[in-house]
């Protein structure tokens, strides 16, 4: 089915909508070499310090503002910080939260939803289980459906970070997302649109857009790996399909071992405690797998920092 476009008009519209509800995350801006990288400017979009920790709470906010929630609240599906998005909307409009995550979902996120007031359920291997879960429950009880990245409300509130940098900086010349499902990159690639160049980063073990790429459609994958918990959809979401499709220039792949040498790195340079799935932007730098021209400036999304502070000790 052809989504309609987002338009930036969309996003603005969104940016009214939950601007007392999120927080104006700051823009670091460091010379290139700081991090060892030959490009003029590295601009850190700093969503690990938004509400709840992600990226995640600006879509979450969008779509409960968006529609009116009934008596049941709202229900989710979420490798963790999704849920954690919708838990701390929730708590904040006074509104019953469930939450159902995988296994996968790492013990500091599950902890994080009981501390915020969650009903938790810890169902199947991986987000599909969990989804399937969320689904029938909602069936059941007529909750308002969070999808953690295949709504068109998630995927505009997510796009209103995008607003913010070109705002505070301009638009920059490249810029790097983390890909899961695809909320994120759909919401900033429909802000940005032509107007730079656009990299999707994923881990080889969560290959989910760049095998969708590789196929000509959107396919389940396996999905394992150090950031399952936050990019471990088994397929990319349909908004996030036709959207990259417009939009996304290249899809790039990350080892894990990458990825943590990444995150600590953002730790030790720049004590950023970020997790790994925020790390993968420099992950990609730091690795050669994107490599920019001298004279670019280059956004980096930080997009979540729900992490065990014990793992970034070494």
């Amino acid at each position: 089915m052809i989504q309609p476009a987002i338009t930036r008009a969309d996003i603005t519209a969104a940016r009214a909508r939950i601007a007392g509800d999120v927080r104006r995350t700051p823009l670091m801006r460091i010379a290139g070499h700081q991090l060892g990288i030959d490009c003029a400017e590295l601009w850190l979009k700093l969503e690990h310090l938004q509400v709840g920790g992600s990226f995640k709470a600006r879509g979450m906010f969008n779509r409960m503002r968006s529609n009116p929630v009934p008596a049941a609240g709202v229900v989710i599906a979420s490798g963790g910080n999704a849920g954690i998005a919708v838990a701390c909307a929730a708590r904040a409009m006074g509104v019953r939260c469930e939450v159902f995550v995988p296994e996968a979902a790492s013990q500091a996120k599950r902890d994080k939803l009981v501390e915020l007031g969650a009903v938790l359920t810890v169902t199947g291997a991986g987000y599909a289980d969990a989804l399937a879960a969320s689904l029938a429950r909602q069936a059941e009880t007529g909750a308002l459906l969070m999808h953690a990245y295949d709504q068109r409300e998630v995927v505009i509130g997510a796009g209103t970070l995008a607003a913010e940098v070109e705002e505070d900086a301009g638009v920059p010349d490249r810029v790097l997302v983390s890909v899961g499902g695809g909320g994120l990159i759909a919401g900033v690639a429909s802000w940005f649109q032509d107007r730079c160049w656009i990299d999707a980063l994923e881990p080889e073990l969560a290959p989910t857009l760049y095998r969708a790429r590789e196929a000509g459609e959107p396919v389940d994958v396996d999905v394992s790996g150090i950031a399952a918990d936050s990019l471990g959809a088994r397929r990319i979401g349909s908004i996030a399909w036709e959207l990259t499709q417009r939009y996304v220039d290249a899809a790039h792949l990350l080892s894990d071992a990458a990825i943590r040498e990444a995150q600590l790195a953002m730790w030790k340079a720049l004590r950023l405690a970020a997790e790994p799935a925020a790390a993968v932007p420099l992950a990609a730098l730091q690795a050669g797998v994107v490599a920019p021209r001298s004279e670019e400036r280059v956004l980096l999304v930080v997009c979540g920092a729900n992490v065990d502070l014990a793992s970034l000790r070494v």
